[in-house]
């Protein structure tokens, strides 16, 4: 399933995105949307196992395994 959505962008980043289907690197506009925001979505994912790694502090995976089953993710989903 997939929701229709209504965006403004600068014209640069239009012609960025146009340019992308023109070249055929993206097969859409839509495509091009959706391949960004999962790139930014596993980067938020990944600065968040990193913080994780840096407050367990110690080569203890258990530890770490507690930590990331406490932390949250339903903001990415």
């Amino acid at each position: 399933m997939s929701t229709q959505l209504t965006v403004q962008l600068p014209e640069e980043l239009v012609q960025y995105v146009d340019q992308l289907v023109a070249d055929g690197r993206a097969s859409s506009r839509a495509a091009v949307v959706s391949r960004a925001l999962e790139r930014e979505r596993r980067r938020e994912l990944a600065a968040r196992d990193a913080a994780t790694l840096t407050t367990v502090g110690d080569d203890d995976f258990d530890a770490l395994a507690e930590q990331a089953r406490r932390t949250p993710l339903d903001d990415l989903t």
